[in-house]
């Protein structure tokens, strides 16, 4: 080979390897895709996409001269809150990401099915939806709900909440250090959004349903939802000193008469917001330790769905049942997922956390479900309740008339029908329980 031939491939070589680093770091940059396309066959029916292209907003808000655990005084505070909405037919932005870490501070990249900071469709008024996420966690960890719901026609935000995310928590060496702030704020954060929303100027002001609005929490957000909705709070000496770490007595009474509100922070004759028409709770947090006034909770009105693990050992099953079964409500659903423990509303756990430790993926992890099995049919009940109770959409409250078990049971020779919008053999490890009976 000649010198010219020598260096010609020398070059090509060079090049070639150029080429292929520079495919290797855009591959390991490239947002990871946690939904990859699946057959509809296998899927409930209200899972499947709406008809909206959904857009997505971050926003940094404040609420004013709120309590501050870690001051003891009132001190403004900060929320930021991811917002989903129908986009404008005109959008063409290419999708968007997310990016959060894990319990252990490791950063991550999701694919998202949103575009960011797009118009929003001026066609139609979308009823406000929060999203509220357990300690710890972060705005976007139930971000397939927001996408969907917002397809179908909802505005959705999710709250960031202060002292409560990933990022804020310290979870191997000081996990407990932002629980105070999460007792005390998280109904108030889930109220101070949606009085934002439907009350103070922002870019979705004119395309909101002011009339109606639901709330949605996992663990201690749906802790929050409850109280939201007018489960008041009825901390005792005991648990308030368990769950502050106080021991001074004179000090721990104080702090019990400040946990004790009720409905987004209220304490004399509190009032439930009446644009709130449905809520929705994964594994609420409290039940099991009787946080919650049990009068209080047979006078709840607004129609309520509790969805639990049958084998919840942060919240408790069992504490989880009181709930559903002290609400008062006239439409109260609970749906069970068989052999689940606590983690049934994050999304799929992100491939660092997989190959992190049990800190990281025990944040997303199921023993005996995929978690995009629990994320579909979270999708579909979801959607359920906010059409049937928020909008009012009659047709779509028959999703949520239910036998109690979807096993479909072998009875004179033959399985009995699969749940409604469920394909046959696919609504098999789930009970559900409702307030009136079920109409074959």
């Amino acid at each position: 080979m000649t010198h010219a031939l020598k260096a010609l491939s020398k070059a090509i070589l060079l090049a070639t390897c150029s080429l292929s680093a520079s495919v290797t770091f855009a591959e390991s940059n490239k947002p990871e895709q946690l939904y990859p396309p699946i057959t509809s066959e296998v899927l409930p029916e209200l899972a499947a996409k709406g008809s909206y292209n959904v857009g997505v907003q971050t926003l940094d808000l404040v609420n004013p001269e709120q309590f501050d655990p870690a001051t003891q005084g009132q001190n403004d505070r900060p929320l930021k809150v991811e917002v989903w909405y129908p986009a404008a037919n005109t959008a063409q932005t290419p999708l968007t990401s997310y990016t959060d870490q894990t319990r252990s501070g490791k950063k991550f990249t999701l694919q998202a099915d949103a575009m960011r900071d797009v118009a929003i469709n001026n066609k139609e008024h979308y009823p406000v939806i929060v999203l509220s996420h357990g300690y710890t966690g972060y705005r976007t960890i139930m971000y397939y709900l927001g996408e969907h719901l917002a397809s179908n026609g909802y505005i959705v935000v999710a709250i960031d909440h202060t002292d409560s995310t990933n990022a804020d928590v310290d979870f191997k060496n000081a996990p407990f250090s932002g629980f105070f702030s999460t007792l005390i704020n998280r109904s108030r954060d889930q109220q101070f959004v949606i009085n934002y929303f439907n009350e103070q100027k922002n870019f979705a002001s004119k395309q909101v349903d002011s009339k109606n609005a639901g709330v949605i929490g996992y663990s201690m957000g749906g802790y929050g939802a409850v109280n939201t909705i007018g489960g008041c709070y009825a901390f005792n000496e005991q648990t308030t000193a368990m769950f502050t770490g106080m021991k001074d007595p004179a000090q721990i009474k104080k702090v019990q008469q400040l946990l004790n509100s009720c409905a987004g922070g209220q304490y004399q004759n509190p009032k439930v917001d009446p644009r709130i028409k449905a809520m929705v709770a994964f594994a609420p947090w409290g039940g099991q330790h009787d946080i919650f006034d049990t009068k209080a909770m047979g006078n709840i009105k607004v129609p309520s769905l509790y969805i639990s693990g049958s084998l919840d050992d942060i919240s408790g099953y069992e504490g989880i049942k009181s709930l559903y079964n002290q609400t008062g409500s006239e439409n109260k659903y609970m749906l069970t997922y068989k052999n689940a423990r606590h983690n049934i509303a994050p999304h799929p756990a992100p491939a660092i956390a997989q190959s992190s430790s049990e800190l990281d993926i025990g944040h997303y992890y199921e023993s005996s479900w995929s978690m995009r099995t629990l994320n579909e049919i979270n999708k579909h009940f979801v959607l359920a309740m906010m059409d049937c109770h928020v909008k009012g959409i009659a047709s779509e409250c028959k999703y949520l008339d239910l036998p109690q078990s979807g096993d479909q049971a072998v009875v004179d020779g033959k399985p009995l029908p699969q749940w409604r919008g469920f394909d046959n053999r696919f609504s098999t490890g789930m009970d559900w329980q409702q307030t009136s009976p079920h109409s074959k």
